[in-house]
C-alpha cells in the first residue's frame, strides 16, 4: 500500500480502456430476489464482478469490449483472457460466460444464459461487505481514464476527486484508508475470494489502512493540516524539475549521504512493513 502513489501516476504509462458496457447495463444486480439474492452481479464501464452468496468471486476488468450479434462481448485480460457477454432484456440483463477455449465466431456455445434483476438497495450485510470495493472499482476507472490521457496533474487531481468524500478538495486519513479498503477488497475479488475471504480484506481497513493512510498524509502533508492536496501529492512527482541549481560550490562525494539516507530506508521500511 506504501507504493499506491506511484501506481497511480505510473496509470498514465498504460494503454487507454476500451469503449465501455452501455449504461443502461451498468449498476448492480441480483439473482433472485434482491432481499436474498444467490449472487450479485456489479457491472461497470470496464469491469464486472459477480458476487455469489457461497463461492468464489470473480472480477474481470475489460481489455477490450465489442458488439456481436446484440451482445456486448468484454474480454478480460491475463493468459486465459476471460469473456462475457452482456446484453439488456427488457427490464433485465442477460449474461453469459463462454468456455475459454470457444472460438470467437461460435460464441457463445452451450454456455447457459443467466438473467439479473436491478437491485438498487441490496441488503445492509451484502452492502457492508461489498459496497467500498465496488465503489473502488468505478473510482479506478476514472483515475485511469484521468492518467491515460492526461497529464500527471490530471492524473493527481482525479485521485483527489474520487477519494473527497467530505468535499473539501482535499484527501484525509479515513478518506485514503477508504480507497486502500476498496484495492484490498478488489484484489481479493479478483483472486476469486470467498465471502469470508472478501470481510477479511474489507476488515484490512480496520488498523492496517489507517495506519498505512497515516503513514502516507504524514509524509506528504507538506503544511500540516493533517489532508493532502493534490499539490501536495504532486510535489516534486507532476513535473520534472527545472534543474535551477546553483552554479557556486563544488560537488562532495554523495557516498557521505549513504549512512543517513540508508538509516532513513530502514527505519521507513520497518514502520511500513512487508
Amino acid at each position: 500500500m506504501r507504493r499506491l502513489l506511484a501506481v497511480l501516476l505510473l496509470l498514465a504509462a498504460a494503454p487507454a480502456g476500451a469503449q465501455g458496457i452501455p449504461e443502461a447495463q451498468r449498476g448492480t444486480w441480483a439473482a433472485g430476489d434482491c432481499a436474498a439474492p444467490g449472487a450479485l452481479l456489479h457491472v461497470t464501464a470496464r469491469s464486472l464482478a459477480r458476487l455469489p452468496a457461497e463461492g468464489g468471486a470473480r472480477l474481470i476488468r475489460f481489455r477490450a469490449l465489442r458488439p456481436q450479434d446484440g451482445w456486448a462481448i468484454g474480454t478480460g485480460g491475463g493468459a486465459e483472457a476471460p469473456r462475457v457477454m452482456l446484453r439488456a432484456a427488457g427490464e433485465a440483463l442477460e449474461t453469459i460466460e463462454p468456455d475459454a477455449k470457444m472460438r470467437d465466431d461460435r460464441l457463445p456455445g452451450d454456455a447457459p444464459v443467466l438473467r439479473w434483476t436491478r437491485c438498487d438497495g441490496p441488503p445492509p450485510t451484502l452492502a457492508l461487505l461489498h459496497g467500498e470495493g465496488l465503489a473502488f472499482l468505478g473510482a479506478l476507472e476514472r483515475i485511469e481514464a484521468a492518467c491515460q490521457t492526461g497529464t500527471a496533474p490530471d492524473c493527481l487531481r482525479e485521485v483527489v476527486a474520487v477519494g473527497d468524500v467530505s468535499g473539501d478538495g482535499l484527501l484525509g486519513v479515513a478518506e485514503i484508508a477508504r480507497l486502500l479498503r476498496g484495492a484490498a477488497w478488489a484484489l481479493a475479488a479478483q483472486e476469486g475470494a470467498e465471502p469470508d475471504t472478501l470481510a477479511a480484506a474489507a476488515g484490512f481497513g480496520g488498523l492496517a489502512a489507517i495506519a498505512a493512510a497515516r503513514l502516507m498524509v504524514e509524509g506528504l502533508d507538506y503544511d500540516g493540516d493533517g489532508r493532502l492536496s493534490a499539490a501536495e501529492m504532486g510535489q516534486d512527482r507532476a513535473a520534472f524539475p527545472t534543474g535551477a541549481g546553483a552554479a557556486a560550490g563544488r560537488p562532495v562525494a554523495l557516498d557521505a549521504l549513504a549512512d543517513g539516507v540508508g538509516l532513513l530506508r530502514r527505519l521507513m521500511e520497518g514502520l511500513a512493513g512487508p
